[in-house]
């Protein structure tokens, strides 16, 4: 059923007051805390990668606050088991049967801080529940439920201990982004309630688990016209030709993007998308899934330049909504 714009207009209300409520505890950073909005409510998992000490918890845990609904903390270290994370099937002497202990994946909101430290073995136990959104354990199902959505952690500077994200997990992120250093003023300000070391915990449910299902169902009806999407095809086939591109952006990601913009699109009150809510979008959900070239990465040049070239180089449709 196609979006009205009484009903873009509420959506855009809503989103407002998630951003707001999140922007409690990150101040400073409202196109972050969009982006990660954005994620959630296109069924999509958000990779924060920044320097330590920026929020990238504090961000994860505030919007798990603000979800009416489970959520959970995996620490990833080197011994953590692929079951401490999926759960572990125990025989019950009682009862005479196995039976099912769920693990921490089984949330609305699971934040996997510092992913990257933990085995390639563990972090394969995410794969499929980010995609479907189940986990077999012993040959058996289990669904994890709606809305679930994975904000991971990992500090670029520190690499020792750690294991790079394969390609296959990274293309499961719907979007990569960073908080970076705050402002002159936004610093000074948190310097002032330096006594409040829980600035998460100030933020409180405003939404339940079930609106986030409504709105990310009201998202995915928004418009896309042809010359919109065959603008975003071509950004992608872009990536894939760019001769510094060892590795371009997957189906997979193309219809990542597709998903994100379509949520961009009623977040701004619209009921239809434009091609700048591609253009828009374009670095932080493609960025992460290019394989750079090693002589071109060597020479200075990153996966943003790829995505951001292919972006200067492509001319947009001229769209306008009928």
């Amino acid at each position: 059923m196609p979006v009205t714009q009484e009903q873009a207009t509420w959506f855009q209300t809503a989103f407002s007051r998630l951003v707001d409520n999140v922007d409690q505890a990150i101040l400073g950073k409202r196109d972050v805390i969009e982006l990660v909005v954005t994620a959630m409510l296109s069924g999509g998992h958000v990779l924060l990668e920044d320097f330590p000490g920026t929020g990238k918890t504090v961000l994860a845990k505030a919007l798990a606050n603000t979800l009416d609904g489970t959520h959970s903390r995996i620490q990833f270290t080197p011994d953590l088991l692929p079951s401490d994370v999926t759960g572990v099937t125990i025989y019950d002497q009682g009862k005479g049967r196995f039976e099912f202990h769920r693990g921490p994946i089984f949330a609305s909101i699971v934040l996997a801080d510092e992913i990257n430290r933990a085995s390639p073995k563990t972090q394969s136990a995410l794969l499929e529940v980010m995609e479907e959104g189940r986990v077999t354990v012993d040959g058996v199902g289990y669904e994890v439920g709606s809305p679930f959505m994975v904000i991971a952690t990992q500090n670029p500077v520190e690499q020792a201990g750690t294991y790079s994200l394969p390609e296959a997990q990274l293309d499961r992120f719907l979007i990569k982004t960073s908080l970076g250093y705050p402002d002159h003023d936004t610093a000074v300000t948190l310097l002032l309630e330096s006594s409040n070391r829980q600035r998460a915990s100030k933020v409180s449910p405003i939404i339940a688990a079930d609106s986030v299902a409504m709105m990310a169902e009201l998202a995915s009806n928004v418009h896309v016209d042809a010359s919109v999407l065959s603008y975003l095809n071509e950004l992608v086939q872009a990536t894939r030709d760019d001769e510094q591109a060892a590795l371009g952006v997957s189906m997979r990601g193309a219809l990542a993007l597709a998903r994100a913009v379509k949520t961009r699109a009623i977040s701004r009150g619209r009921e239809y998308a434009t091609p700048d809510d591609v253009s828009d979008l374009a670095v932080p959900v493609l960025a992460h899934r290019i394989i750079v070239d090693p002589e071109a990465e060597f020479a200075g040049t990153s996966a943003a330049d790829i995505v951001t070239r292919a972006v200067g180089r492509i001319a947009p449709p001229a769209y306008r909504a009928a």
